[in-house]
């Protein structure tokens, strides 16, 4: 086959999106190498990770000809260049097909992460909102197959745009293979020196916006003995304003350190040297932090409300999104409970193995089959 991608995150996000256009890249030319995989994307930026997909002899990377008005090129002329490059099937990884790709004779596959924008609207913008909705209508609507990321996504795209869920495939993703290393003594000791890390900590990974919910888990902060660290990894937006104030009136800050850009390659060491995560967000398509915590062997509490509880497994443990007190309970149920934490852990791992590479991308190539089997 002749498969085509919306590669855009894949190159230019170091997070989120850009990690499952980077995971199923690799994954489908790693394990079905017999395939042509085209790579679509405004521009290109040196990216070790990038690199990597690069390194496939049979991935090839296109960007537009003439460097102005890409992202019109993207949305719309690069459908001229699928029908050039006689692709088969494209697929959109990130919510968006170009317009006409319907009437071009190509078909098409469009993964859908979240309707976060729906559930939530008060944390995006209207023209924003009006933008992804768009988008998203027009991509559901032309795809011949859609893919969500989880059963929540699934259950939301059928409740809030009126999709037949006969159309839609939950295809989950998997982390980045980093996070299953075990890290070595050494470089456990290279990253607790560079970030200053406390002996023991609680960890919490996540752009810190209020939809993320750190509140929560500072408020239940201060209710767990004084010897508590706790440590939050994530780019700041004027929500952390709150959360400082917090921090403050209740004398806290010694006991909480906020690490703004820790290097990707460290997170591993930094999940393994951790002794819970925390994941208390209100609202996710997935929850890919949880997963990374996981594979590392780290223990999970996360919130209720949402897809969570699909990324975490039946033996991490859930609160409400609410309820500080439920939150501190759990977290000193499991800091006092060693074996608790061991049964966790190989639960978790085995749990894990559901997300694994081979199984996602036999289940994307079955898709992709079944597409082109219809033409």
């Amino acid at each position: 086959m002749r498969i085509g991608y919306e590669a855009k995150r894949a190159f230019l996000n170091t997070t989120g999106l850009g990690n499952y256009s980077r995971g199923v890249i690799s994954m489908m030319a790693s394990y079905y190498p017999d395939n042509q995989y085209f790579l679509y994307t405004p521009k290109i930026v040196a990216d070790k990770r990038i690199d990597l997909i690069k390194a496939y002899p049979q991935v090839t990377t296109i960007t537009p000809q003439v460097k102005l008005f890409t992202s019109l090129w993207r949305s719309r002329f690069v459908v001229n260049d699928l029908k050039r490059d006689d692709i088969q099937l494209y697929h959109g990884l990130s919510h968006e097909l170009p317009v006409g790709i319907h009437r071009s004779g190509i078909k098409s596959v469009i993964t859908i992460h979240d309707l976060i924008f729906m559930r939530y609207p008060q944390y995006f913008g209207y023209i924003s909102r009006k933008i992804y909705k768009a988008k998203i209508k027009y991509a559901c609507k032309h795809a011949d197959r859609i893919i969500a990321i989880s059963e929540r996504t699934k259950e939301d795209l059928v409740e809030l745009l009126n999709l037949d869920p006969d159309k839609i495939e939950v295809i989950y993703q998997d982390c980045d293979k980093s996070f299953k290393i075990k890290q070595s003594a050494q470089k456990k000791a290279e990253v607790s020196a560079k970030y200053k890390l406390p002996e023991k900590f609680i960890l919490h990974v996540g752009t810190i916006e209020e939809r993320k919910n750190l509140w929560l888990l500072v408020k239940a902060f201060r209710l767990l003995p004084g010897d508590a660290q706790l440590v939050v990894i994530g780019r700041p937006t004027d929500y952390v304003k709150k959360i400082e104030q917090y921090i403050n009136e209740h004398e806290l800050a010694g006991r909480i350190l906020f690490i703004q850009n820790a290097d990707f390659t460290d997170l591993p060491a930094i999940y393994q040297l951790a002794e819970i995560f925390i994941y208390p967000s209100r609202y996710e398509g997935f929850g890919i932090p949880i997963l990374e915590a996981l594979v590392s062997g780290t223990p999970v509490i996360a919130a209720t409300g949402s897809c969570l509880e699909e990324a975490g497994g039946p033996d991490s443990l859930y609160v409400n999104p609410d309820d500080e007190v439920e939150l501190s309970e759990k977290i000193q149920s499991l800091l006092g409970n060693p074996l608790h934490q061991q049964t966790m852990i190989a639960k978790g791992l085995q749990y894990t193995r559901k997300f694994e590479d081979k199984k996602l991308s036999e289940q994307l190539m079955n898709v992709y089959q079944n597409v082109l089997n219809h033409a």
